[in-house]
């Protein structure tokens, strides 16, 4: 049974402008679905993202994957911040482990238009201490000024447009800490080369693991 995901919450939520435009959904993936999901997942060992054709994704897990690539989700982003995405390339990667280096204050790729993160983690401690929790700042300097804190938890959506001031980062955290990264690409070279290179890396650290 495909994973039931609250595209009506979505819908219905208002677009926060602070400290950029942005919408967090919690529990976007039902309840009574996300344990499926989150079985459904492979361990990771290896830090970094990989397409899901690199993974071997349980049903729940896959169905999930192919719900966020389709047509409804986009067309509600869209609608929501005001953008034409209809001819934007999607990219869809996953992570499952957090090392040392990750978290580092940054904004995305200018080749990604639109990020969409989705959380699927449990209630730990390590969030309840912020560690690994997405932190949406107010500038490029300083950590803890962050406008908004998002717990990495119990299948949580993040959506925000890309742009100059979008600086986002988190405490750091090493262990697991599964997210699915979906973003609405540019049609543009530097956009095909971006995807072709999370393909590359996904490749060679397969053949590095099974070495």
């Amino acid at each position: 049974m495909p994973p039931v995901l609250d595209y009506a919450a979505l819908e219905a939520a208002p677009v926060a402008s602070e400290p950029f435009r942005h919408v967090v959904i919690e529990r976007f993936v039902a309840p009574e679905s996300l344990p499926e999901v989150t079985r459904d997942l492979p361990p990771m060992s290896s830090g970094g993202s990989f397409p899901p054709g690199s993974l071997r994704l349980g049903p729940s897990a896959k169905a999930l994957v192919e719900a966020l690539q389709g047509p409804r989700l986009k067309a509600i982003v869209s609608e929501k911040f005001g953008l034409d995405l209809g001819d934007a390339p999607t990219m869809l990667t996953l992570r499952g482990r957090t090392r040392e280096q990750d978290g580092k204050i940054h904004t995305d790729s200018v080749a990604k238009l639109v990020t969409i993160l989705l959380y699927l983690n449990p209630l730990t401690e390590a969030w309840s201490r912020q560690e690994g929790c997405l932190r949406l700042l107010r500038g490029p300097d300083d950590l803890e000024d962050y406008a908004v804190e998002v717990p990495p938890v119990n299948g949580t959506l993040l959506i925000f447009p890309n742009g100059p001031d979008t600086w986002h980062g988190h405490r750091q955290f090493v262990g697991q800490r599964y997210t699915i990264q979906l973003n609405y690409m540019a049609d543009s070279a530097k956009a095909r080369h971006e995807m072709r290179r999370h393909h590359l890396s996904a490749f060679v650290k397969k053949f590095v693991s099974a070495a």
